[in-house]
């Protein structure tokens, strides 16, 4: 009995992982087709306005990240089915309240006029899908992730990619470009819709969500180290964007933003990879020895792997950026040439935070990306006003290889033998 249930377990995480690989790789393609979409209509300059719009809202999300699902998710585990309702219904309010504030404050910079006009009309409604993706989407996607079922979520959000896209390919003509974030936030609505209307079919028709006040209190404090470190995270990832609006035209940040585009989803395969493997070859590695020979293979390999990829996306470069973005982006080429290189520290990063996650290492992981935003932060200041998009590459792979150097310096001394 208990070889078959292991072998269901592994069963229904091998198509857990399918499908996660296949939902990454529909939002990878879907995300290229757009942005190619979006510069050949809006031009360089309204492109890069709509880049630095979506560079503010990754910079705010994080902020709606609160009881994330390391703390979610093994709660549900853990208590008796019978109270998953107070579970769900104490993450929800939590998550609502933080993000209804982040909201509100984010329309009263953009009312404030903190940002170029059609940059905030464009925010405004991107902003509209914090309201959805963590209170909603967030909290139902735990509930998933705690029975290894994330199919009903990859499913929705294939699907759903797929239909902007084809709104957009009909919408880019005859629509205002400032209307465009509205169509992003009905996105994470009917997502979050669908998977509500999911749970209330799964529990006989019925939400069934409360609030417990001592589990709300145990949701706002736990996690908070974790929380504020990928705060840093995704400040550091978009720091050159928020930076070289300040020293170069949005037409010149748009041709930036195209090629880092490219680049990201790139560097997205490498997290996929250490996602992947992490469970079979580090988490449930428990001696000291096999697990470092482990990190070692897994580094190599990733390393090969994406000075690989990233010669031969440097050697495409000028056909691949020239069909997706168009002519008006041929200075994008030589930005993505330089910016492919890119994946191989953090590549190397990805796999050497497998051991920061696996021993919990909260104030390590916070650390880590504040020494990389600080670093980040010193070289753009020096290397931007001088060299312009270049000097934001080299302030990413400074903050990239600060990272890794807190990873490694870690796993030397948790694996000491």
């Amino acid at each position: 009995m208990l070889k078959r249930i292991k072998n269901l377990d592994v069963t229904k995480a091998l198509a857990n992982i399918a499908w996660l690989g296949l939902e990454r790789l529909t939002q990878i393609a879907v995300a290229i087709a757009i942005s190619g979409l979006l510069a050949r209509y809006f031009g360089p300059d309204v492109f890069g306005k709509w880049q630095y719009a979506n560079t503010l809202l990754l910079v705010l999300s994080p902020i709606t990240w609160v009881c994330g699902a390391e703390i979610l998710v093994p709660t549900i585990v853990n208590r008796p089915p019978g109270q998953l309702g107070t579970v769900l219904g104490s993450a929800f309010v939590l998550r609502m309240g933080v993000s209804a504030a982040a909201l509100v404050v984010t329309w009263i910079g953009i009312a404030a006029g903190f940002t170029d006009p059609l940059v905030g009309a464009m925010l405004a409604g991107l902003a509209v899908t914090m309201l959805f993706r963590e209170p909603l989407v967030g909290v139902i996607n735990a509930w998933l992730q705690s029975m290894t079922y994330s199919k009903p979520q990859l499913l929705t959000s294939m699907l759903t990619a797929v239909a902007k896209a084809v709104l957009v390919y009909v919408l880019v003509r005859a629509t205002s470009p400032a209307c465009f974030g509205w169509l992003w936030a009905l996105e994470a609505a009917v997502i979050g819709g669908v998977l509500m209307l999911y749970y209330i079919h799964r529990h006989s028709g019925k939400l069934g969500w409360h609030i417990d006040r001592s589990l709300f209190r145990h949701f706002a404090s736990a996690g908070t180290v974790f929380w504020l470190g990928l705060i840093c995270m995704y400040l550091f990832l978009k720091l050159d964007r928020l930076m070289l609006e300040r020293h170069i035209s949005f037409a010149d940040l748009g041709r930036y933003s195209a090629a880092q585009q490219l680049n990201e989803n790139w560097i997205t395969l490498a997290l996929m990879l250490a996602q992947t493997i992490a469970p079979a070859f580090v988490y449930r590695v428990h001696d000291a020895v096999q697990l470092k020979r482990n990190l070692g293979r897994l580094i190599a390999m990733t390393a090969v792997l994406m000075i690989g990829g990233a010669i031969v996306l440097d050697l495409l470069a000028g056909v691949i950026i020239s069909r997706v973005f168009g002519p008006a982006y041929t200075e994008s080429i030589s930005i993505f040439r330089w910016a492919v290189w890119l994946s191989v520290p953090a590549g190397i990063e990805a796999i050497g935070n497998l051991v920061v996650l696996k021993y919990q290492a909260k104030f390590v992981l916070l650390a880590k990306w504040l020494l990389a935003l600080a670093v980040a932060l010193v070289v753009n200041l020096i290397a931007i006003p001088r060299m312009g998009s270049y000097g934001a590459l080299i302030g990413l792979a400074a903050g990239y290889l600060a990272a890794a150097s807190v990873n490694f310096y870690y796993i030397r001394f948790r694996l000491r033998v």
